[in-house]
């Protein structure tokens, strides 16, 4: 269980530092130049995963652009996650056409932040992402935000951390938001850079829903701390929106995740 002291204040870092490109940073953009996960696209394996037991999502940023989300609806998606913020400085352009129209269409929706833990602190990018359409609200609808972890895309790997520092950002931003918003929020990131990057920790599976990208016929192993998978990025191919999920369970499971009950 994570401790429920938030960390100490912010430190002059976190005036922040614009990324040099926010909008080709996507959910799990680094993960397949890094990994390779792009072997098994639309056309491959199909996801071990029963459609009564689980329930189709999609997860979109500024490079979708406007999402024609009612043909989504009607395609059988379910819920959608939207990136909403990077760094300290970055807020998508689309955001609102994707966040709300994705509401309108009938789907649970939320909203993701694309860390960057060598720009500024992890407690002042929770903040902001709170404040710029990360906030999360008791409607049955809104899911609790999700911080996406992975590869940096402007520099070294694990953004020039030891383990212990970046478990510490990580427990930074994750408990920041939850004083923000009332609930832990997702974490997505891959087993490999979890273990490459955090020494593979075990300390943040029982408060955090996982969300794992792995483009194959199954999920594969998960990061220490983790028993089950909430979330699985199964494929970055899909027709009109690229990133397809499924959340492991029935869709009043979904709903539960929602309402934090």
């Amino acid at each position: 269980m994570l401790p429920l002291a938030l960390p100490g204040a912010a430190t002059a870092q976190d005036a922040g530092k614009r990324p040099a490109h926010p909008d080709q940073d996507w959910m799990g953009s680094t993960i397949v130049a890094h990994e390779g996960l792009g072997t098994l696209r639309a056309g491959g394996l199909a996801p071990r995963m029963s459609s009564r037991r689980s329930v189709a999502g999609v997860d979109v940023s500024s490079h979708n652009r406007k999402v024609g989300w009612s043909g989504l609806r009607r395609s059988g998606v379910r819920f959608a996650y939207v990136k909403a913020t990077e760094g300290t400085s970055y807020t998508n352009p689309y955001f609102a056409q994707q966040y709300k129209g994705s509401f309108k269409a009938g789907m649970i929706h939320g909203a993701y932040h694309f860390a960057l833990p060598d720009h500024s602190s992890g407690s002042s990018q929770a903040e902001y992402f709170a404040d710029h359409g990360g906030d999360w609200s008791r409607d049955g609808r809104t899911l609790p935000g999700a911080l996406d972890m992975e590869y940096n895309p402007y520099g070294a790997t694990c953004y020039g951390k030891s383990h212990k520092a970046m478990v510490s950002w990580i427990r930074d931003f994750v408990l920041t938001y939850r004083e923000e918003t009332g609930r832990y929020p997702v974490v997505y990131t891959s087993t490999n850079w979890w273990k490459r990057c955090t020494g593979n920790s075990g300390k943040f599976g029982r408060t955090t829903p996982l969300w794992i990208p792995r483009y194959g016929s199954s999920v594969g192993a998960l990061p220490a701390g983790w028993h089950f998978h909430s979330i699985w990025q199964h494929t970055s191919s899909g027709h009109t929106v690229g990133d397809r999920n499924r959340f492991n369970g029935t869709y009043s499971r979904l709903k539960v995740l929602a309402n934090g009950s």
